[in-house]
């Protein structure tokens, strides 16, 4: 008797999302198995002195997808969920991610199994310090590039290029993505997740033609990218109704008042309780009367059991994975416009690519260049997986993968099998 996947695995859902751009492309058997697998996966367990003289042992991922477009690319996620089936998963999607918008990328991912809120600073730089010097064979910037995920900042990037040059005995700032500029990191950086979100949601309304008179938005997710992600689409002339964080979620259908908000959630800690609107829980934001829906937050958030709730015409799917596959289904049914998540968040690793190529020529643009650069890169991308989708009468998210599984594939098969 054959045993089932489990249908909650990251990787499986990984691998499902693939077979399908791989079915309509009609890929050739080899390469479907050999893209469908990572090509390199680490598991290292390291001890870390505490500061109270007590010694932890943490464990460690980092997982290299495919590198046959150039070298791996991907973050660092600090989360006690880490897992490597997430990480392979999340690998992959990097793969996809840096193909969908032509930057010459492989991907990778790595994460700690640690709640980095429950360190102190100096914890904290000791468990990244190890962690660096245990990936230290893999990592580099001809090899595999790292940047900042869920529970890493660009302090914690500083700490890993240092090591890194420790080793070396020279600074190799190239070495990862999403430091701070002081030490190689680019203007721009910390905005450009949500500058990409931002960009795309733009584009799709413009060719969804719902541009009434001010389009209302609500987003999932107060942090990394959901909060530029609001004020960007502030500025952009929408209007933010309702954010949600972990903890719950707010609503005005007259709009947020995102600096008082920002205020609000620096001394309360959560956006609930904010005295210029409505405290919902954080499923009712799915169910709002919105014509964008951004979720920004964390993987699954959208299933079958909320999904025939939204109201959004357009979803810009900002976090990764956050919309499962019996939720892509329904979505497509009733015909709710998805910008899926390999190119909705792509902004973080196209300025990213930036980042690293002004480290390796040690030359340095204005954020408006880079602003502009970016603008170009993933509305191309959007053109061109929206040309896909018409073409091959697919949803977005097949297009978007058809798009980079095709590139990949292209790669592989030209650079040939070694020896």
């Amino acid at each position: 008797m054959a045993v089932e996947l489990q249908p909650r695995s990251a990787f499986a859902i990984a691998q499902r999302r693939f077979d399908a751009a791989a079915d309509v492309l009609g890929l050739p058997d080899d390469t479907r198995r050999l893209l469908r697998e990572v090509k390199r996966e680490l598991t290292v367990h390291f001890p870390v002195r505490h500061d109270d003289g007590s010694v932890h042992l943490y464990t460690g991922f980092r997982v290299q997808h495919n590198i046959n477009r150039g070298p791996a690319k991907g973050g660092i996620r600090y989360s006690p969920d880490v897992t490597l089936d997430l990480i392979k998963a999340l690998a992959m999607s990097m793969t996809w991610k840096c193909a969908v918008v032509g930057i010459p990328y492989g991907g990778a991912k790595g994460g700690v199994v640690v709640d980095p809120r429950r360190l102190s600073r100096s914890e904290l730089e000791h468990v990244t310090r190890r962690y660096a010097t245990e990936i230290a064979l893999l990592i580099g910037p001809e090899k595999d590039i790292p940047a900042p995920d869920l529970g890493t900042t660009p302090e914690v990037m500083a700490w890993i290029m240092d090591t890194i040059s420790m080793h070396a005995g020279h600074s190799v700032t190239a070495s990862v993505t999403g430091k701070p500029v002081e030490v190689g990191g680019s203007e721009g950086r910390q905005e450009a997740a949500g500058r990409g979100v931002t960009y795309l949601t733009v584009e799709a309304l413009k060719y969804l033609n719902l541009g009434e008179e001010t389009p209302t938005v609500a987003i999932q997710g107060f942090g990394k990218v959901g909060l530029p992600a609001a004020r960007l689409l502030h500025r952009a002339g929408l209007r933010v109704v309702a954010v949600g964080d972990s903890k719950g979620a707010v609503y005005n259908p007259d709009g947020l008042d995102l600096e008082a908000l920002e205020e609000h959630r620096k001394v309360r800690g959560e956006v609930s309780g904010f005295k210029k609107a409505e405290d919902i829980a954080g499923q009712e934001l799915f169910g709002l009367p919105v014509t964008v829906l951004v979720p920004a937050a964390v993987e699954g958030q959208i299933t079958e059991h909320n999904a025939p709730r939204i109201r959004a015409r357009l979803i810009t799917e900002a976090a990764n994975a956050a919309i499962d596959p019996q939720a892509d289904a329904i979505l497509n049914e009733r015909g709710v416009f998805v910008v899926p998540d390999i190119l909705a968040n792509a902004g973080g690793v196209i300025v990213s690519y930036f980042e690293w190529v002004q480290d390796l020529q040690a030359f340095f643009w204005e954020e408006e260049e880079i602003n502009t650069k970016l603008h170009h890169v993933i509305t191309r991308a959007f053109y061109e997986v929206l040309h896909t989708s018409v073409n091959r009468q697919v949803d977005m998210r097949t297009a978007a993968y058809v798009l980079a599984v095709q590139r990949v594939a292209n790669a592989t098969t030209v650079r040939g099998i070694y020896p």
